[in-house]
């Protein structure tokens, strides 16, 4: 059977302490146990739509961190705390997202993320509650709604005016964009989209480098501290976080968790006074909490879904709602279901979600002609939950008709081989292809020829880091065939002539070849610090944070950022709202850390309505 390579498949460790036992189900089904308490509020519909757009916005510019592992520990301590807060204004939920800087932050409206560099400092679960603690602090007293001397997050979110750059409709128009698989068919004109996603910047870079009052730090901190302690956490989590940081992190006031949570010396001093007046309590369960948090998503997933719309059993349609229905938009389920996920993975709510979401998958796939078809995309997608189910409830009913509908699909796959096969040996393909070819029989043996022919077609397009990638690969698979040879001379042809940071790293960091390695590196001194566009830098600091030329890329971003800043105030005095605002976003989507951003931040401080 076709199972995805190793790197695309998610290990999952045991999660025993969530499992329902099947008599507490029997008994649930049969009316002899209380069913659930009702579903967690969502206090106010409009912030809550805001704040779940925010959400997909801090993922489209930073990535999630996909570590299954890694998001259940998060997900399974912050729920343990939230319960003790007591707090059921919004459906918590945690993320993770894939930032190497060390930090936390969450939304107004529940929204929790912990970045990948913060889960690097290997936090004992005690440090982890001590953080989450302090996340949920905010949310609970709704510090974001407090912050002075510049709007809250959300209004900037949804202000017309931004940083003093305003698009009119006399600049921006209103225009019918082409329709097609990645664009709308909506009118929507290019200078709104630029001065949203110039909001979504500013207010990522607002929640991450500016802090809070003392007052709401201190208030966090003692809190949270305490919920800890109250979920079966160590009181002394909170200091042992801050001094694990202490000692990993640089403590510059401009990095990472330092800048947004400062006064340190003070905070450490009043949680290690706090230590003796807590006392740590048995580990608590949150389950129904989390039943609950789940049962709010779930009724958010379906207020977005077209069914709801529909008429109802007898012909009565679904009674209006002032939720996020005509607020948020239908494209946020995935993420919606995604929470659901996480708030509670068992039981057949988390199984229809599950089935739901496979099945659109498969509708869409298989709505394309045969040789179309991404089945290895699609088994991929049905090996993950079958291993997530397997590991979780080994005994759930949801896994043979999952089973089986994903080896029909695996004969499918295995009948339209052939097939394939035939085309390949024509010479007369297309990119698309190739790509669907290597996806769907990676251990075919033409392997080494499409990737050859791949990594061709991506090196004339001028897609550098595609092109290498599948020129090893077409080398790895078979090194000593006349494919692989091929493919290993392009790599050396190739290198002389590449611009792209993240090509050259994979080669130097490749171990077949020690002369092409010498050679990439060669190539990669020339251009480390004279690269031109922030974007080629900014994507290998995102892959490569400890590559090997981490220090002179990341200087290089910096003054590239420094010259984008110069044109923003060039353009905003010529006028030219719509350039200032694509270098804006520039700025603060490849170099967030930088003086450039920091200065717009202030200048939207300083602009934005209070």
């Amino acid at each position: 059977m076709h199972r995805p390579p190793p790197s695309r498949r998610r290990q999952h460790t045991p999660w025993r302490p969530f499992v329902i036992p099947h008599l507490a189900l029997w008994l649930l089904s049969a009316g002899l146990v209380p069913a659930p308490a009702a579903a967690q509020k969502i206090a106010d519909a409009k912030l809550y739509a805001e704040s779940l757009e925010f959400a997909s916005k801090v993922f489209e510019e930073y990535g999630e961190w996909d570590n299954p592992e890694a998001l259940r520990r998060v997900a399974d301590i912050g729920y343990r705390v939230a319960q003790e807060s007591g707090y059921e204004g919004y459906p918590l939920t945690f993320h993770l997202v894939d930032m190497p800087e060390p930090n936390a932050f969450a939304l107004p409206a529940g929204h929790i993320f912990v970045t990948r560099g913060m889960l690097d400092l290997d936090l004992t679960d005690d440090m982890l509650a001590a953080l989450m603690g302090h996340e949920i602090g905010h949310v609970v007293f709704e510090h974001h709604l407090k912050m002075k001397r510049r709007a809250t997050l959300m209004s900037v979110l949804s202000s017309a005016l931004l940083i003093g750059v305003a698009v009119g409709a006399s600049e921006s128009g209103s225009r019918e964009v082409p329709s097609g698989p990645y664009r709308s068919p909506e009118p929507y004109g290019s200078g709104d989209r630029i001065q949203g996603a110039a909001a979504a910047g500013l207010i990522v870079n607002e929640l991450l480098l500016r802090s809070f009052s003392r007052e709401h730090e201190d208030q966090s901190d003692e809190e949270g501290q305490r919920w800890a302690a109250a979920a079966g956490y160590s009181p002394n989590g909170t200091r042992a976080l801050m001094e694990r940081m202490s000692s990993r992190i640089p403590q510059a006031e401009k990095y990472g968790y330092w800048h947004t949570h400062p006064f340190f010396s003070d905070r450490v001093r009043a949680a290690g006074a706090r230590e003796d007046l807590l006392k740590r309590q048995p580990p608590s369960d949150a389950a129904e909490f989390r039943r609950r948090t789940q049962a709010a998503l779930v009724a958010e997933i379906e207020k977005l879904t077209p069914a709801a719309a529909t008429p109802r059993a007898g012909g009565a349609r679904r009674p209006p709602s002032d939720s996020t229905t005509d607020k948020a938009n239908p494209a946020l389920i995935p993420l919606l279901r995604l929470e659901a996920l996480t708030a509670w993975p068992v039981g057949p709510a988390a199984e229809k979600i599950r089935f739901d979401t496979l099945h659109e998958l498969r509708a869409t796939e298989l709505a394309r002609a045969d040789i179309e078809r991404d089945y290895g995309r699609l088994l991929a997608a049905y090996h993950e939950q079958i291993d997530e189910v397997a590991e979780l409830s080994p005994r759930s009913t949801a896994l043979p008709p999952m089973q089986a509908e994903r080896d029909a699909l695996d004969r499918e796959r295995r009948a339209l081989y052939p097939k394939a096969r035939d085309i390949l040996a024509g010479d007369v393909f297309e990119t698309a292809f190739l790509e669907r070819f290597l996806s769907n029989f990676p251990d075919a043996p033409e392997v080494p020829k499409a990737a050859l022919a791949l990594g061709e077609s991506h090196s004339r397009l001028g897609n550098q880091t595609e092109a290498v990638g599948r020129f090893l690969q077409s080398w790895r698979a078979a090194p000593e065939s006349s494919e692989g040879q091929r493919a290993a001379a392009g790599l050396r042809n190739l290198t002389p002539y590449l611009e792209q940071l993240s090509a050259l790293e994979q080669l130097v960091q490749q171990t077949d070849d020690k002369a092409l390695a010498a050679l990439a590196s060669q190539r990669l001194d020339e251009i480390a610090g004279h690269f031109t566009e922030i974007d080629n830098g900014a994507e290998y600091l995102r892959r490569f944070p400890a590559g090997s030329r981490t220090e002179p890329v990341a200087e290089r971003v910096d003054a590239l950022a420094d010259k984008l800043y110069a044109e923003v105030v060039l353009y905003q005095a010529l006028g030219d709202n719509v350039k200032a605002l694509e270098r804006i976003q520039k700025i603060l989507a490849h170099a967030p850390r930088s003086h450039a951003a920091e200065q717009l931040r202030d200048q939207a401080a300083k602009e934005s309505p209070s």
